[in-house]
């Protein structure tokens, strides 16, 4: 892998999470929970791994962040994020699934279980070739089709998202953008909108 410098972040979960590594090297990792707050924290724990690393935004070659499932609010928070630093820095901003990057690492075959809110999960299997199992699924807790064992994470969220970024960086790829296993909670307003003078 080249010497570049990734960034790797997100607060898809209830947590913000952020880690630099160059090459295979991790620099800095940082996670701090939290159940929401996201939106504030994730530009200055940024700015925190940049300055605690020694570098600056326009050191950074690749971004890699977090797409989800997970939470709404937070998914759409890190993703806007990444867009627009990629945009402003002119470096790629590669998405990385929630269940891909907690089974970066592991070995195949494998299933990843990740808790959520209220009584459900979010679960995905990846088969032994390495390949992803299809797309995550949400399920009741304990009512999961057979399959592996699940496997807890081998490597920090934030630093796998870094590693599997940096690997796809050469590779082209749509910009990022959140997986949602199911329509959000708030609805759209249903006034009128305001109208909008020349």
């Amino acid at each position: 892998m080249p010497d570049r410098l990734t960034l790797g972040f997100d607060t898809s979960a209830a947590h913000c999470a952020a880690a630099l590594l160059r090459g295979d090297r991790v620099l800095v990792q940082r996670r701090e929970e939290m159940t929401k707050g996201q939106a504030e924290r994730l530009m200055p724990l940024l700015e925190e791994v940049l300055a605690e690393a020694g570098v600056s935004w326009r050191d950074i070659d690749v971004i890699g962040v977090g797409t989800g499932p997970g939470n709404f609010t937070g998914v759409r928070v890190a993703v806007a994020a990444a867009r627009g630093l990629a945009l402003s820095l002119k470096i790629p901003a590669i998405g990385i699934g929630a269940t891909e990057a907690a089974a970066h690492d592991l070995p195949r075959p494998c299933r990843i279980v990740i808790p959520t809110r209220g009584a459900e999960v979010i679960w995905q299997d990846f088969t032994a070739e390495g390949s992803e199992g299809g797309r995550p699924q949400q399920a009741a807790t304990g009512a999961l089709p057979p399959g592996p064992t699940p496997a807890a994470p081998a490597v920090p969220t934030a630093v796998a998202i870094a590693q599997l970024a940096a690997a796809r960086a050469d590779t082209p790829a749509p910009r990022p953008a959140p997986i949602y296993l199911r329509a959000a909670d708030a609805a759209p307003g249903r006034d009128t909108p305001p109208l909008i003078l020349p």
